[in-house]
Formats: structure tokens, sequence, C-alpha cells
């Protein structure tokens, strides 16, 4: 391969590695926030605060939300046994989208002991895409359900969003926002945790180290060209 052709291939590998990265530039935002629920039980008020994540894997024309709590939540003053409570929860929905999306799960697996916090199993919903755009995800009120009682969890400190979808419509219905490539509209999402940055770092270091050779091997041509 001649000199003129060695260096434009490698100049379109590296361009190529660059569209890579950009390709790789995560659709999905999530993050973990805290939610101070002030819950409404049959023996009084009660307060507890949470830490919240919420995260969306794309299945089938729509998405899987599913929503998990890091520390209990309310408490009972007896013991609640195997399956006895069944929690339930909405998710504020905005940005391209509004309204609320319903999430719910399965009842308690083990007792609960009295007076300890209620620690509440991951709740999932699926949501489907009515706009396109970027659409946020924020906690919104818990309800528990145990032994023919109700008790309501509702967020007093206005938490943000823990998730943020671009999200593309069925039919490219409008929204507002930048559709989706149309990868994101399948059965494939990119992954909202740290997995993106290393994937988009390790592209973009691929494309240094290949524009450094094509400089290298510049540099090297054209000294060899200057000895003769």
């Amino acid at each position: 391969m001649s000199y003129r052709n060695r260096t434009a291939a490698l100049a379109s590998v590296a361009a190529l590695a660059g569209s890579a990265v950009l390709m790789a530039a995560p659709a999905a935002r999530a993050e973990v926030v805290d939610v101070n629920y002030q819950c409404k039980t049959p023996i009084g008020d009660k307060s507890a605060v949470s830490p919240i994540d919420i995260k969306g894997v794309a299945s089938g024309g729509g998405y899987k939300i599913t929503m998990s709590w890091q520390k209990g939540v309310s408490s009972s003053p007896v013991e609640l046994g195997k399956g006895a409570m069944n929690p339930s929860a909405t998710i504020k929905l905005g940005g391209a989208e509004s309204g609320t999306l319903s999430v719910s799960g399965p009842a308690n697996q083990e007792a609960i002991p009295a007076n300890t916090p209620i620690k509440i199993n991951d709740l999932t919903g699926t949501y489907t895409p009515k706009k396109s755009g970027k659409v946020t995800f924020t906690p919104g009120v818990l309800t528990i359900k145990a032994l023919g009682t109700t008790t309501t969890c509702t967020p007093s400190n206005s938490p943000g969003p823990a998730l943020t979808l671009d999200v593309k419509a069925a039919g490219g219905g409008g929204g507002g926002g930048t559709p989706q490539s149309g990868s994101d509209s399948g059965s494939e999402l990119p992954q909202t945790g740290p997995e993106d940055s290393a994937v988009a770092l390790g592209t973009l270091g691929g494309t240094v180290l290949l524009a450094g050779a094509a400089g290298a091997l510049w540099l090297t041509r054209r000294n060899q060209m200057a000895r003769r």
C-alpha cells in the first residue's frame, strides 16, 4: 500500500472511531435521589428518608421501568408475616410526557419484625412512549397495604428525576424533543450505569491511539524522505 493510501486508511479508521464515540453516548441518565416520605399510617403519621433508584430497559415497543428503595420506610407495630405486605407506587412523568406511571411488585418474601423499617421490594411497570423526546421519571406516592390497612407515603421534599430517557414514540410522534436513533426504539437501550462512560472513554482512547499512530507514520515517512 502506498504512503498516501496508508495515511488515508488510517484517517478513515480514526474518523470511524470518532463516530463510534458519538454513537456510544448514552441516551439515558439515571441517578439516585433522596426522597423524604411523609406517611399516613393507621397508627399515626411517620416519616422516613430513602434513596430511590429508577432504571429503564427497552422491552418490545416500550420500556420496563424498575423502582428500587435503598432503605426501609414506615413500620408496623406488629410483625408482618410472609406475604402480608403488598407495595405499589406511582412515578411522575415529565419533559416530553406528563401524567404518572404505576409500578408494583411482589409481597414481602420474609416476615418483617414489629417496629422495624419496612423494606420495599423492587417495583416494576411498563412505559410506552406516546411522544418523542426526553422524558423524566420522578418518585411519586408509595402505597403499602398490609393486614387490611393502607399506608400512604408522599414525597415532601420535591425530589428531582431519578431517570431521564430519550425516547421515540411508535410512529415517530413528536413531543418537542429530539428522537432517538432507530436502535433505541427496538430491543436495545444504552445502559444507564457507569458502563456507559467506560465504553465511551474506551472508544475515545482508541481514537486518540489511532490518530497518534497516523501522525507518527507521517513523521517517519517525512524524515525518511528528507534523508534521501
